[in-house]
């Protein structure tokens, strides 16, 4: 199983690569996504990649908002993300996929695994964070 995680961890991660944004952070999460994929990080499972697994950003940022809707497919309380497969987010170029965000405990708190959900998502740098989740 760990092997199919692992690639489609690495296709996903082809895949946003290949969506053309060329920002300076794309490099900065290729070198991070390169050194945090290295050591087994079994706790995080559900972790989409390295980069994927360090969005922290706080809504206030100057992100721009995009809206999603997804199915909870993980909620990683200690790591403090929810993976959704999501539709396509056009405000973010991104197409349908399974991904993880990053959300604080009580957006965590408010989902299970298998809820269909309505997001909102604060975009910066390539990336992404939950800022608000609800149930459908």
């Amino acid at each position: 199983m760990k092997p199919l995680m692992l690639t489609t961890m690495l296709g996903v991660t082809a895949l946003l690569a290949a969506c053309g944004q060329k920002t300076e952070s794309d490099e900065t999460t290729a070198a991070n996504s390169a050194t945090e994929a290295a050591p087994d990080k079994g706790e995080m499972a559900g972790n989409m990649s390295g980069d994927m697994g360090n969005m922290a950003m706080p809504a206030d940022s100057g992100a721009k908002m995009a809206k999603g809707n997804g199915t909870v497919t993980a909620i990683d309380k200690a790591a403090g993300t929810v993976t959704l497969d999501h539709g396509p987010i056009p405000e973010a170029k991104w197409p349908a996929m399974t991904m993880a965000f990053k959300a604080r405990p009580e957006l965590l708190d408010s989902v299970k695994v298998g809820d269909k959900v309505a997001f909102d998502l604060a975009l910066k740098d390539g990336s992404g964070e939950v800022t608000a989740i609800q149930k459908q």
